[in-house]
């Protein structure tokens, strides 16, 4: 089928060879759908797939995903059906079933559907992706939450309580019981199908529980029973490869899980608490990574002085934010944008998150004496043309790193400040001195995550112009722009959001910012001189978001304080 619809696409001009090819690797290497990879590789539109399934097979078009199903019709194709043939029965009227599917030529699903049901089938057309969306909505992978949690209150699991005299046998076998790899693979599972990027499950002294951060906010999904939080904590030891004996010290693993034709990576982390250990898994998604700079939030000037600084032969670029502000991934986005035949580049990471192609990246491991000074030593001693250190996080390798842009080298690494011109003072009380910095820092970017308005339940917000002026909007623009919100729906799991964009605080340091540096100036000093030389803040980068109809003013607030 992905070749026939491919084949027909390119016949009516709509993809190119080329593109067809990419997507058939791009499917060959991560799964997914044909029809889904054309539109996320921006190759064609949704909307223009829709048109021509319907004109190619000569039925309507459907999005089953945006349809509110009645459950008798839902329960008439089981899951296994469904999740088989790729089809969602939409609606029944007297004895005709309607249902969606990608391909209506094919007689054999329709006649099988039929059967099945003893229903007169009417079909509609949809793409993949919506076929997709509705599945996830109307139908689980697996077992649901509560069928799981059903089948813990009919059979138990009977796991020692005390923190103190737990057998390790038992707690192994409790661990493999079928009900507690159930439960993991579905926490597992339904964390990746909400596009969450961390899993937390923590014990408390009367209750446990498991939370996703679905675009940077935690959401509680569930509460197993106490009884199992040894056994459940256990098998995801076991799973990253980590000693369940030891429950004193903090440890370290990875999961790697294959799920729906691609490979997810999950770095765990276990953390002693008061009441047992608590786990926070981070969802490694490659396929997620977006490295195209121009689509990560910059505004044009911003991404123009990005690019000129780190195409400069050498000096220093630094990025700068709280954990989870997105700073890999602009630092990757860079090296991504860097990476030529020509160029020797090589990073020290803490951990390393992706494999990048011909890039050098290095694991830090400070156990054993592998720091990233030390790491950063030895790249001087490998030829290096472009360096990433994943983070200066001390005299030594701010000091190391601050010598190698001032011979000949590109370095690129994070720090952890509020704003970029605060990173100056952050770098001279680390000791650095301030002819050194002026010297080797070409620019500083401070950012952080905003979450985007879902493109499926927005709608227009009347916002009162105080709030907006207190938002830092000027008087004259005040009505000069429109104000969205999300009301929430099945696609954004009633949020009102999906996906998120950075803004963006670039500083280059021009020569009137080295002069403020080299005379010791304040980081308020310095921020008002950058801010007239045309430096956008991170509330101003927001306010943009905001009329451009990307944010809500909500989310402004958050991610940013007022100039």
């Amino acid at each position: 089928m992905a070749q026939k619809l491919g084949n027909f696409l390119v016949r009516e001009g709509l993809i190119t060879p080329e593109q067809l090819d990419s997507a058939l690797q791009e499917q060959k290497a991560n799964g997914g759908m044909l029809g889904s990879n054309l539109v996320k590789m921006e190759y064609i539109e949704e909307a223009e797939l829709m048109e021509f399934l319907s004109k190619q097979f000569g039925v309507p078009s459907t999005d089953p995903s945006k349809l509110d199903v009645d459950s008798d019709v839902i329960e008439m194709i089981p899951g296994n059906i469904v999740q088989k043939y790729k089809i969602v029965p939409i609606s029944l009227e007297g004895q005709t079933l309607t249902i969606a599917m990608v391909d209506p030529s094919n007689i054999f699903i329709i006649d099988d559907i039929k059967f099945l049901t003893r229903k007169n089938i009417r079909v509609t057309v949809a793409t993949e992706t919506s076929i997709k969306s509705a599945m996830d909505r109307f139908y689980d992978a697996g077992a649901s939450l509560e069928d799981v949690m059903s089948e813990f209150d009919e059979e138990g699991v009977d796991v020692v309580e005390s923190s103190e005299d737990l057998d390790l046998g038992e707690l192994e076998s409790a661990a493999e019981q079928a009900p507690v790899v159930k439960l993991v693979n579905l926490i597992l599972v339904d964390a990746i199908k909400k596009m969450a990027s961390d899993i937390h499950i923590e014990p408390y002294e009367k209750s446990f529980r498991v939370r996703y951060r679905i675009d940077g906010v935690l959401y509680e999904v569930m509460k197993p029973p106490m009884k199992l939080r040894n056994a459940l904590l256990s098998r995801i030891k076991i799973m990253s490869r980590l000693d369940i004996a030891e429950r004193r010290l903090p440890q370290d693993g990875r999961i790697k899980l294959k799920t729906r034709g691609k490979e997810m990576d999950f770095r765990v982390s276990v953390l002693p608490t008061l009441f047992g250990e608590k786990i926070v898994l981070r969802l490694l998604d490659k396929s997620n990574l977006q490295l195209d700079m121009t689509k990560l939030g910059f505004e044009q000037k911003q991404l123009d002085n990005f690019k000129d600084a780190i195409y400069k032969p050498f000096g220093m670029v630094l990025v700068t934010g709280p954990t989870g502000s997105g700073k890999t991934t602009t630092l990757y986005s860079a090296l991504s944008e860097l990476n030529k035949a020509t160029e020797n580049i090589s990073t020290a990471e803490d951990p390393v998150e992706f494999n990048l192609g011909g890039i050098n990246q290095v694991q830090i491991h400070e156990s054993i004496g592998l720091t990233f000074a030390s790491a950063l030593r030895s790249f001087l001693r490998q030829d290096p043309d472009i360096i990433m250190v994943g983070e200066v996080r001390d005299f030594e390798t701010a000091e190391i790193a601050i010598k190698a842009a001032l011979t000949g080298h590109m370095v690129l690494s994070t720090l952890h400040t509020n704003d970029a011109p605060s990173t100056v003072n952050r770098l001279l009380n680390m000791g650095v001195e301030p002819f050194l910095v002026s010297s080797a820092v070409n620019l500083i970017l401070a950012q952080r995550l905003s979450r985007q308005i879902c493109a499926d339940c927005k709608e227009e917000l009347e916002i009162p112009k105080e709030t907006l002026l207190d938002l830092g909007v000027l008087d004259e623009e005040v009505g000069s722009f429109k104000c969205y919100h999300g009301t929430g729906c099945p696609t954004c799991s009633q949020t009102g959001y999906k996906g998120r964009i950075a803004l963006y605080e670039v500083m280059p340091l021009y020569e009137e910012l080295k002069e403020l540096v080299l005379v010791g100036a304040s980081s308020t000093e310095i921020k008002r001189e950058a801010v007239r030389l045309g430096m956008l803040t991170l509330r101003q980068s927001g306010i943009n978001k905001l009329k451009a109809g990307i944010t809500t003013v909500e989310e402004v607030v958050r991610c940013s304080v007022k100039d």
